[in-house]
């Protein structure tokens, strides 16, 4: 398989737009919904353990269904790694380049000469692990064969545009414009190997940044007394999330090329709904790139995805980035509770997710367009039997709506109790 060109064939003006995979069905969704790119790993070498990920395989019908789709494939490499692991890594860089990935993303200089001289084709991305924070890294990485930098995110817009106005325009820059926030210096965090054996380096990160902390006393052991912030606020080191979705156009005028959506851990319906929004006020910037405004309906789409409460990070200094202090979880507003399989004779073929009854509103997503609600009239089984509820998972059911919808699109619930806050994931 050939590297491919980017669908967006405009001289690269247009910022690309990075979805997470963790999985062949968030490959799916993200690809369906809208990316330009997407970033996946393979069983080795990648920076996040907890989805499932590619084998060689996987990943070559990843590389196949993305480039039928116009749709590029990186894929992480971005692992400080040891002896060992670096004893292997020529041979899983040669199957990388096999398969036809269109990159690789590398936060250690000995991987990216190994990538320039094992698959010299290559594009090789620095990750942002490298911690790449002004224009003199990003230039003499660029020297040594790297086509783009995924920038540190604790560079303000007016950093960026530093670096991108110091820095040869064949260097692409990137940055990240929604998802969670590591507390620790661009994702270096030693806690949770510490704490836990859970190496973060190897994407086993436990989340003790998460946590509720208490103090002990030497000469009281057991004795816990409560640590922090004023008015009882005690998870003192928990970053809120990212979300630029308004100010995609400054990132673009600072020089960032590539847009990227953290959660490669996340869920399908989460990659669906963060990428159609970014999709949609992307192709409004480029309708109308002088005044760009996103309608409010699309903030309101990154409010129906688990989340924390959302900031701009470090990229305004005046508004510096805020940590979310009263609680170590997720807001969590609305739920799945189906994905559409087809539309045949005035009915929605679904396969459930979660339980749902006739006379209940729920909102149709579809790809590129604004979601629609609407009231259950009816519930049918796959034989088309009346039946009173939609309550066991991936159970085959109808559902009645006037006009085609596409394969992929989901059915959602605002949950009963309004405001839902799950436990940290660790």
């Amino acid at each position: 398989m050939g590297k491919m060109k980017s669908k967006r064939a405009n001289g690269g003006f247009l910022p690309e737009l990075l979805a997470p995979a963790g999985d062949m069905e968030r490959l799916r969704a993200a690809v369906l919904y809208g990316a330009d790119a997407i970033y996946l790993g393979g069983k080795h070498y990648g920076m996040r353990a907890a989805p499932g990920n590619f084998s060689p395989g996987e990943m070559a019908d990843a590389v196949r269904f993305c480039h039928g789709h116009g749709v590029k494939v990186y894929v992480t490499c971005n692992i400080l790694p040891t002896n060992e692991e670096a004893d292997a890594l020529a041979d899983y860089l040669r199957q990388v380049g096999e398969i036809g990935a269109d990159a690789i993303i590398a936060a250690d200089i000995g991987v990216l000469m190994l990538a320039k001289r094992t698959v010299p084709d290559m594009d090789v991305h620095i990750s942002t692990q490298a911690g790449v924070t002004n224009y003199l890294a990003a230039r003499e990485l660029h020297a040594l064969g790297a086509s783009r930098v995924i920038l540190a995110r604790e560079l303000s817009l007016g950093d960026i545009a530093v670096i991108r106005g110091r820095t040869p325009p064949s260097l692409e820059l990137e940055a990240f414009v929604h998802g969670a926030m590591c507390v620790s210096f661009s994702g270096r965090c030693l806690l949770s190997q510490y704490m836990t054996g859970r190496d973060g380096n190897r994407g086993m990160c436990a989340q003790p940044c998460r946590w509720k902390y208490a103090l002990m006393e030497e000469t009281r052991p057991g004795g816990y007394f409560p640590a922090y912030e004023e008015n009882g606020l005690s998870y003192i080191l928990n970053a809120e999330d990212l979300s630029m979705l308004n100010y995609l156009d400054k990132l673009a005028q600072a020089g960032v090329r590539g847009m990227k959506i953290e959660g490669r851990a996340k869920s399908a319906y989460y990659t669906a709904v963060v990428t159609n929004a970014y999709r949609i006020a992307l192709d409004l910037y480029e309708k109308d790139r002088e005044n760009f405004s996103p309608p409010a309906w699309l903030s309101g789409e990154l409010d129906k995805v688990s989340h924390r409460p959302y900031s701009t990070g470090f990229y305004f200094p005046e508004k510096p980035p805020a940590q979310e202090t009263e609680n170590g979880g997720y807001i969590q507003q609305w739920d799945v509770v189906a994905v559409v399989e087809d539309w045949r004779d005035g009915a929605l073929i679904c396969t459930t997710r979660n339980r749902f009854f006739p006379g209940d509103e729920l909102e149709l997503l579809e790809p590129g367009k604004m979601p629609e609600a609407f009231i259950v009239k009816e519930l049918r089984d796959g034989e088309g039997e009346p039946i009173e509820t939609a309550n066991h998972p991936m159970m085959a059911v109808r559902v009645p709506y006037p006009s085609p919808v596409r394969q992929g699109s989901f059915l959602r619930k605002r949950k009963p109790a309004g405001l839902h806050v799950n436990a940290p994931v660790g």
